[in-house]
């Protein structure tokens, strides 16, 4: 006798057909659901959410499916491959289908909020019940494709429209553009019409999109079947539908299984899931299901069910119990989808036990489900439930483990710890700082827990384009936020006292190819200067201050000098010496979480401070009284020029051009000036700064300090020379700098200090981001100020050379300005 297709009754009463190849009536039945989208729901035999199948089958699929994959990527692109399944029916799926890559991390989107844990992004379902799907991924480097070939693949268990998907690409690929993606599904259901949208959304993200499906077809619906749907649905229930009896007498309690699930391993992938994961749960599998086995008894029909989004730990340990036991084992899971049950063998959902929510989930109370379990025969059943959900409703006496009683002889229960990142509520303001709502899909920052819990550095590629162990920066990501303000608006805010400087990002610059000529000319000439200053102020620092020591970047100007000293100790010692980015804001302080991170992971005595140049010595003072307040730190700044003569350990006290001083973010790792305001910064988070991505196609951070650290070699002797000359030189600051400003300052009528900026690097930054009065320049001087005419050109700024300078050049911002403000000279002062 021909076995009935379970999708019959629905295709008979509705005209809804299912097209496909030979297999797809295995795979699929039809059943109806209240839904206001989609009247139809296609119900998967071999996913373990609505129909139970045995766990070896519904892993088999999942893992089958990952071989694929990995086949189609070649084994060196399937080594770098992350995979995200969605929430709820997939979680088990896309986790399968990581093994099978072989070693693949793993994440799923949750519709579970997690104490303590901010949403770091999110994306929307159209046609689910229950649509908002959060990302909460533990490891800041999880979506972030490393290398950039890296590929991600995404996980459903069927591609209808293909929208979810394709929205999820769309914004991940905003923030972490990637060259491939893989969507994998067990069916592929898509439209002759949404077939043709695949290949021209690659071609609009630029991007190479595959598609790997177990089996592929369409569901042809006629007109008006929505309506007609919940038309059926309602007669139905109103003529069939009888409520649950309560049960006679009090369940007995359920038998409880103590799994002994291996420390440290989550429960599922909501937070990531690595390979190192997976190698310790595989070892502790046949264990756990030893103890079910044992507690089973002589049961000789089994339901391994799962809970909701819960669904690979119990399916795994349904895999190894039928390793172990002689029982026919089955596995399914709970759902939150409501579905019309129907007892006919043309319909895909026989069943339903109804039973409240126990989770404390988000939307409040509701009921949730579990198809095809009353009337299957089952003679023991094993619910296995997060410890989050193991809570007085899954108990109760309409609960699931009462429920499950009155149609099975035996109840067990076996609970995984939920797994929570050890994260802080500073660590998820952060991360909601950098949310996009409802389409971005950035990262959360996983953090220590030790008193007081302390955020981690960021590193690149994720934030910022260095290396990741070139520089981990002590800030905050505040690339989703708008801080960009007009340079002629911020400037007038800036004198008024209406804002700090610090509160607001200047527009980045954008360099004209005359200019980017003019930079790499300048570097190809000056890389030899720069990598002797470099090799001078590093084994000054070795030889004086610590034989180890942990740089300190003063972001960003210092962070480009920072990873070049960290290079030349490599270079010359074998040396891969820690090196962090902080802020330090003028006028407030150094960063003091940075600090209180810096005293927890090592010996402030070993912190060196380091930074570009310096000008007049604002920066150097700032520092000396902001550590007043720290013990064991030395607030001496190590620099790469000190023209200002105000610090001991420099490269040169020479004011020449550091090409690094030409650029803004697109020399310092494509990030931002960094940003205090109290209503982004709490009082336990990192200063926060901005990851400039969408410049990378004009970068040159990696450019710069490459050139240099290539000339690390020819200059050997003549750093070895210059250290002998400097250690036994006196080199006690002579701040002639800060006389100089303060003369410039009187001469010209400029009652600010902080409006003259002293040297090459000072004077270019007053070009790129403020609205300079005039230049003056030392009579005389050659090809180090080229950029700085060039720059001055473009911006209708006169430059004035002049005699007796003790810098290159000196950079002026005209006090009291105001739009249309004219300069002593008479001239309007602009920002063009």
């Amino acid at each position: 006798m021909d076995v009935v297709w379970t999708g019959s009754w629905v295709a008979e009463r509705l005209g809804v057909e299912l097209v496909g190849d030979g297999e797809l009536r295995d795979l699929l039945g039809l059943a109806l659901r209240r839904n206001p989208k989609r009247a139809h729901l296609l119900v998967s035999n071999v996913l373990g959410k609505h129909v139970p199948q045995k766990p070896s089958v519904v892993y088999g699929a999942g893992f089958e499916l990952g071989e694929r994959v990995r086949d189609l990527l070649g084994e060196a692109q399937a080594r770098t491959a992350v995979v995200l399944g969605y929430a709820e029916t997939a979680t088990g799926l896309g986790h399968a289908v990581a093994d099978g890559l072989g070693v693949a991390p793993y994440l799923h989107s949750t519709r579970r909020p997690v104490e303590g844990v901010a949403r770091a992004g999110g994306f929307e379902e159209s046609h689910s019940h229950a649509t908002s799907h959060l990302l909460l991924p533990e490891d800041v480097d999880l979506l972030t494709p490393v290398p950039s070939g890296a590929p991600l693949v995404l996980v459903d268990d069927e591609f209808s429209t293909g929208n979810t998907v394709l929205n999820t690409i769309r914004a991940l690929h905003e923030l972490y553009p990637r060259e491939r993606y893989v969507v994998v599904a067990l069916a592929d259901m898509r439209s002759v019409a949404d077939r043709g949208r695949l290949a021209g959304f690659a071609d609009e993200i630029g991007a190479r999109v595959d598609l790997v499906a177990r089996s592929a077809g369409t569901v042809l619906l006629p007109d008006g079947v929505l309506e007609r749907g919940q038309e059926l649905v309602a007669a139905q229930e109103a003529m069939a539908a009888v409520p649950e009896a309560e049960p006679a007498k009090p369940a007995p309690a359920p038998t409880r299984i103590e799994l002994a699930w291996p420390a440290g391993v989550p429960d599922g992938g909501r937070h990531g899931f690595t390979p190192l994961h997976r190698a310790a749960l595989e070892a502790a599998l046949p264990g756990m299901a030893a103890r079910i086995d044992e507690a089973l008894g002589d049961a000789r029909r089994v339901l391994v069910l799962g809970f909701e989004e819960l669904m690979y730990a119990p399916l795994r340990l349904g895999t190894s119990l039928e390793e172990v036991s002689t029982a026919e084992v089955r596995y399914s899971t709970t759902t939150r989808s409501p579905v019309l049950a129907l007892d006919d063998p043309g319909y895909a959902i026989r069943s339903r036990l109804v039973f409240p929510a126990h989770d404390n989930p988000a939307d409040g109370p509701g009921d949730r489900y579990a198809y095809n379990v009353a009337g299957a025969g089952f003679d023991a059943v094993v619910a296995v439930v997060d410890s989050t959900a193991d809570t007085p409703a899954l108990h109760a006496p309409d609960g699931l483990l009462a429920r499950l009683a009155a149609h099975t002889d035996h109840v067990l229960l076996a609970v995984v710890p939920s797994y929570t990142p050890s994260g802080t509520a500073a660590a998820s303001r952060a991360a909601a700082s950098r949310a996009v709502p409802s389409r971005a899909v950035p990262s959360l920052v996983a953090e220590r827990q030790e008193p007081p819990m302390l955020p981690e550095p960021l590193r690149g590629p994720a934030f910022s384009s260095y290396a990741a162990d070139d520089v981990g920066w002590l800030l905050q990501d505040l690339s989703g936020t708008a801080l960009e303000a007009p340079t002629e608006e911020r400037e007038e805010a800036i004198q008024s006292g209406g804002a700090h400087y610090a509160e607001s990002l200047p527009v980045e610059y954008q360099p004209t190819p005359q200019y980017q000529e003019l930079f790499k000319a300048a570097l190809d000439t000056s890389a030899a200067r720069v990598a002797r200053a470099v090799g001078t102020v590093t084994e000054t620092v070795l030889a004086e201050r610590s034989p180890r020591p942990v740089l300190v970047s003063l972001a960003r100007a210092g962070t480009p000098v920072g990873v070049l000293m960290r290079r030349w100790a490599r270079f010359r010692y074998g040396l891969d010496l820690p090196h962090y980015a902080v802020s330090i804001v003028r006028g407030r302080g150094i960063d003091a979480t940075a600090l209180r991170w810096l005293a927890a992971h090592h010996d402030p005595a070993d912190v060196v401070f380091v930074d570009g140049w310096t000008g007049k010595g604002a920066i150097t003072r700032e520092l000396a009284a902001a550590l007043a307040e720290f013990e064991g730190f030395n607030p001496e700044i190590a620099v790469l020029a000190d023209p200002g003569g105000c610090v001991r350990t420099y490269g040169t006290r020479e004011d020449f051009l550091v090409p690094s001083a030409c650029l803004n973010s697109t020399v310092s790792g494509l990030i931002s000036r960094t940003v205090l305001r109290a209503d982004l910064v709490g009082p336990d988070d990192f200063h926060g700064a901005k990851f400039y991505r969408e410049l990378a196609g004009t970068d040159v951070s990696g450019h710069f300090v490459g050139t240099v650290a290539d000339r690390f070699g020819e200059v050997v002797d003549a750093v070895d020379a210059d250290v002998k000359e400097l250690l036994a030189a006196d080199r006690a600051p002579t701040w002639e700098g800060w006389a100089a400003v303060e003369r410039i300052s009187e001469e010209y009528g400029i009652h600010d200090v902080n409006l003259v900026k002293p040297g090459v690097g000072e004077t270019t930054r007053v070009l790129l981001r403020r609205v300079p009065w005039k230049i003056l320049a030392k009579r005389g001087a050659g090809a180090d100020l080229d950029h700085v005419r060039m720059l001055a050109e473009q911006r209708g700024v006169s430059v004035e050379e002049v005699d007796a300078l003790p810098y290159t050049c000196v950079g002026l911002i005209h006090p009291q300005f105001t739009r249309g403000a004219t300069g002593a000279d008479g001239k309007a002062v602009t920002g063009k």
